[in-house]
């Protein structure tokens, strides 16, 4: 037989596109526009149907950036279409295919009600099936001017509305109502499922060839010029290869609509309200004519924001999932970066995503849902459990530059041993459209096979939303059982979870410790003052909840502001959302955020203010109290507001008032020939003319920290170009070229002692300056660096570096609730990739015997490398400071920053625990009349207190979360200053699960390694 394979593809593709296609619609009217335009802020839909609207003429350009437009839409259905199926057809002006990311629109009918949203790939909306002939239609249409920002990353000012300008983005194309032939409209699905199937299958395969031979048939029995008249019998040549079931051994695919809707990125937060509420609509819409959909539905937040601001929608919501059609998953707040938000932060983020989905919608989630997060903490896999959730969704994985994930669907354990069932759906995409080259890499690319054989499938548009079409489902449905394709079933994320993990569960791999995202390495360090100030909310939020507990549990009266502290704590957890923490969002999402950090930062400062006068009241004369949030004792100078430096012995969780130093605990500063030295009884620290250490000297270690040679404090630039993603990457090629910041404008002794000594140092470089506070206290090994930085560079990197003397096979670094290892070398291809990695307030480095700790308040980005010096092996340690990218935000970064970091020598484990809180949380000077006891105390330093609460059913009782934190096991007593009535062990939702080991106010504990225990404490005399 000749081979005109080729010859019958290229018939069937142009008779596709031309004729079949055009089609579709067998008749169409156009309809009459009016318009409203509207700039700034949108307004509600109340507003919009009080408004003046004027003529408006398809073809006109409307929509400056970021404004909204509200049309008027009208017409009448001819009287000849009765009995036919129409829509209305609106094209706003849509750019491209790809919904989300340009001109988007809900629309209403006129009496203000939702119907559906409208973008590229979804433009009609339903007038009747069948119509009377002669009824009007009368929309109403929102439609958003939201500009296309993300360019090939070249530098663009429409990412923020104070600099995108006014001109019109967009011109409308047109409004009609349209008939709509559904048996041309079936002959399309037809051919296309079966013609993406053909173009999958091996050549030889005897099923390739018959589907060809079957759309050569359906062609011929096709007139072309009469395509309405002869699809019936073009579907009738079609319908036996439609009809072949799929392989008994065919691989199984549960596919769930979705629609990942970021809450902020190339668009404000005050986008995403409205993104939510198109795509809600749609999905609750389409589940009128398809009730097989089930739409999988993450971000409790995005569920808020739609039930405050569209209660037409959240009704048809709430419908759906009492009737099967929307799943609730994820169990989470927002969809949050899953490295950089603190312990308790993630903890929160769970609890107030599982209670909002439990009280709304009486859904008890059990999965974690993250599929676009930018690699994963081994810390998670913990507290899912401990929330009750039994199952975690990635998919960013598939992203890896280096090194593929071995597994699909594994058993994923935590640095605790606690050990979660993941999936990671092989089909590399959380926005499948339902091609057969989508389904077809799932099956080849799936990991398991021979084992396993059934993956998930998220489909629908997402990223900007939009979600599942009918074109999707209707592809599902002829997908169910399909000789040659996998099977594909519509169901919900548990029914997959539940189905796997029954089949495959007891021989599933195990894959321990974090997942770690080889791609987006610069989100721990792009857009500093995001990073800053998540960092600052989180310890502030810990201090209000902290002296809130204490008075509210001491001082009668004192109410403690539950409701302040949830919308507070909600804030900040929408802003540890993937793309905003990150620093991966567009100028305006970031402008924001400073300006939301500092009102977050207010508040909570007025909330400590109001506990603390509650707990002392104002002292006379203003005598000074100290207070310390952390959970470890204090003993060190303090600079008080005044300027006055003190001394200070604080109880951990308590505050006392000022001391005088203990004999001998002193800092002595002098002039050296090379600079100057600074010399405590622990320490003796050498600053040179350039401003650099050139010796930090352990006196009771008895050696020097500074490898031979070396420098600390190195100051560093290096070009910053990735191959792709600005905001997002940092390739390994920036380390081919540096520039050391040596040379310094000054070099000056500002504080002498007796209790803090301080060298300033003073550089400029390209356009930027940088001033440096090096400072040493009385009675501490920790050498603070306060620095300030008026940053002016472009697409440069910036690092301060350590070489230590310290040979070490790897670092630690904290993480959430413990800390992980990262080898120091590059011995593997997985090894070589974490050439920057993610830190929390400290990273350890040690050999046998000894070891040096570099802490930091607000930096994640760090590297940790291997060298070998004069005198053996030299261990590096850099903090990233600050980058320059260009997108999406062109200025991103630029501007005056100060933060802290510190080196600490002759440091274990617990000694960066401490320090590194010690850092974050410095004592809190307050006029008070009388220290304030604990709250809490534990007697062993092993088992480090995160937060200390009360419940938040409101009950009055006392909810204090700790972890093991130095990796060992450990056993303690937990004392109460107050007389406890019932101490209970809880789940992370403060839910009861045992009897804690009481006796009185004290509270026997045994934790294992890493071990997270949540205690619920009832004061005598509560309810």
């Amino acid at each position: 037989m000749h081979d005109d394979r080729l010859l019958v593809e290229g018939r069937l593709e142009r008779a596709l596109a031309q004729f079949i296609k055009d089609a579709v619609y067998s008749a169409r009217t156009p309809m009459t526009v009016r318009a409203w335009h509207v700039r700034g802020e949108p307004v509600p839909v109340e507003e919009a149907l009080k408004a003046a609207y004027e003529p408006f003429s398809p073809g006109t350009e409307w929509g400056a950036p970021w404004s909204t437009s509200w049309f008027r839409i009208e017409g009448t259905v001819p009287q000849e279409w009765a009995g036919r199926r129409v829509e209305a057809l609106l094209d706003p002006g849509f750019t491209g295919v790809h919904p989300g990311f340009q001109a988007e629109g809900l629309v209403y009918d006129w009496e203000g009600v939702p119907i559906k949203g409208v973008h590229p790939r979804n433009r009609q909306v339903p007038v009747g099936s069948p119509v009377a002939g002669g009824e009007p239609v009368r929309l109403l249409l929102e439609a958003a001017a939201n500009p296309q920002v993300l360019r090939d990353f070249r530098p663009t000012r429409l990412g923020d509305i104070t600099t995108a300008g006014d001109a019109p983005l967009y011109r409308f194309g047109s409004a009609e109502l349209a008939v709509l032939d559904e048996n041309v409209w079936h002959l399309v699905f037809d051919i296309e499922v079966l013609s993406e199937l053909m173009h999958e299958l091996p050549m030889d395969d005897p099923r390739r060839h018959e589907i060809l031979r079957a759309l050569e048939s359906a062609l011929d029995a096709l007139d072309l010029h009469d395509v309405a008249g002869t699809a019936v019998a073009a579907r009738a040549e079609l319908a036996e290869v439609l009809a072949r079931p799929a392989h008994a051994s065919a691989h199984r695919l549960t596919a769930t609509g979705h629609a990942h809707i970021d809450s902020a990125w190339l668009w404000p937060l005050r986008e995403t309200v409205r993104k939510a509420s198109r795509t809600f609509a749609n999905v609750t819409d389409l589940a009128r004519e398809y009730p097989e959909l089930v739409f999988s539905c993450s971000q409790a937040q995005q569920y808020a924001w739609v039930k405050e601001n569209q209660p037409h929608i959240w009704e048809r919501i709430k419908k759906a999932v009492a009737s099967g059609n929307w799943a609730p998953v994820g169990s989470m707040w927002v969809e949050s970066d899953a490295n950089m938000p603190g312990g308790e932060a993630l903890a929160r983020q769970i609890t107030h995503g599982k209670r909002f989905f439990r009280e709304e919608l009486g859904v008890d989630t059990q999965e974690i849902w993250l599929p676009d997060s930018f690699g994963y903490t081994a810390a998670f896999p913990q507290l899912a459990r401990l929330a009750g959730v039994r199952w975690f969704l990635t998919q960013k994985m598939s992203w890896n530059q280096s090194n593929k994930m071995p597994h699909h669907t594994f058993w994923w354990e935590g640095i605790d041993g606690t050990r979660v069932f993941t999936h990671f759906p092989p089909v590399d995409t959380y926005n499948c459209e339902m091609r057969a080259s989508e389904l077809a890499h799932a099956v080849r690319n799936f990991a398991e096979k021979g084992l396993a054989t059934h993956s998930l499938v998220p489909f629908g548009y997402g990223d900007g939303g939009g979600g599942p079409t009918r074109e999707m489902l209707e592809k599902a449905r002829r997908l169910r059982s399909l000789e040659g394709s996998p099977r594909v079933a519509v169901d919900r994320p548990s029914a997959f979870f539940t189905a796997a993990e029954a089949e495959y569960g007891e021989r599933a791999p195990v894959w321990s410790g974090e997942m770690y995202l080889e791609l987006h390495r610069a989100t721990y360090t792009t857009q500093a003052k995001t990073k800053q100030g998540n960092r600052r909310s989180e310890h502030l939020l810990r201090e209000a909840e902290l002296w809130a507990a204490t008075a509210a549990l001491r001082v009668p009266g004192y109410a403690y502001p539950y409701d302040d502290l949830d919308r507070i704590w909600k804030t900040v957890l929408l802003h540890q959302f993937h793309d905003i923490l990150p620093g991966s969002s567009i100028a305006w999402v970031h402008r924001e955020a400073r300006d939301t950090y500092e009102r977050v930062r207010a508040e909570l400062e007025r909330i400590i203010d109001g506990a603390v006068a509650a707990l002392g009241g104002t002292a006379a004369g203003g005598e000074t109290v100290l207070l310390n949030a952390a959970p470890y004792p204090r003993a060190e100078a303090v600079t008080l507001r005044d300027g006055r430096t003190v001394w200070a012995e604080v109880p951990a969780l308590g505050a006392a008032g000022a001391a005088e130093p203990p004999r001998g605990v002193r800092v002595e500063a002098h002039a050296d020939p090379g600079g100057h030295v600074l010399e405590n009884d622990l320490l003796r620290v050498a600053v040179d003319s350039d401003g650099l250490l050139n010796s930090v000297y352990d006196k009771v270690a008895e050696r020097e920290v500074l490898a031979p040679g070396s420098r600390g404090n190195l100051l560093q630039i290096h070009p910053d170009h990735p191959n792709k993603w600005d905001a997002w990457d940092i390739d390994r090629h920036y380390r081919r070229k540096h520039t050391d910041l040596v040379a310094a404008e000054s070099v000056t002794l500002t504080e002498p002692g007796p209790l803090r000594a301080v060298v300033r140092v003073v550089r400029e470089f390209g356009s930027s300056r940088v001033v440096q506070d090096i400072a040493l206290q009385a009675g501490s090994r920790r050498m603070d660096i306060t620095t300030e930085v008026d940053w002016h560079e472009s697409e440069k990197v910036l690092k301060a570096a350590f070489a230590l003397d310290v040979h070490a096979e790897r670092a630690a670094s904290e993480i959430q609730f413990g800390h992980v290892y990262r080898p120091t070398h590059t011995n593997t291809s997985w090894d070589a990739a974490r050439f920057e990695t993610c830190a929390h307030r400290w990273t350890h480095v040690a050999e046998p015997g000894y070891g040096v700790a570099v802490l930091n308040d607000s930096t994640y980005g760090h590297d940790t490398s291997r060298g070998s010096g004069a005198a053996g092996t030299v261990t590096t340690v850099r903090l990233t400071l600050l980058r320059a990218p260009h997108s999406p935000d062109p200025e991103t970064d630029q501007g005056t920053h100060r933060f802290r970091y510190a080196l600490l020598p002759g440091a274990g484990i617990g000694d960066a625990v401490a320090e590194g809180l010690a850092l974050n949380l410095p004592l809190r000077p307050a006029a008070t009349s009388a220290p304030v006891d604990p709250l809490v105390a534990v007697d062993d330093p092993a088992i480090t207190v995160e937060s200390v609460k009360l419940a938040d059913d409101r009950s009055g009782d006392v909810v204090v979360r700790l972890y093991e934190s130095r990796g060992g096991r450990a056993r303690a007593t937990l004392s109460a200053g107050f007389p406890v009535a019932r101490a209970e062990v809880t789940d992370l939702l403060e839910q009861p699960r045992e009897p804690a080991a009481a006796d009185g106010d004290r509270i026997a504990l045994r934790l294992r390694p890493f071990q997270i225990t949540t205690l619920r404490l009832r004061p005598s005399g509560g309810s």
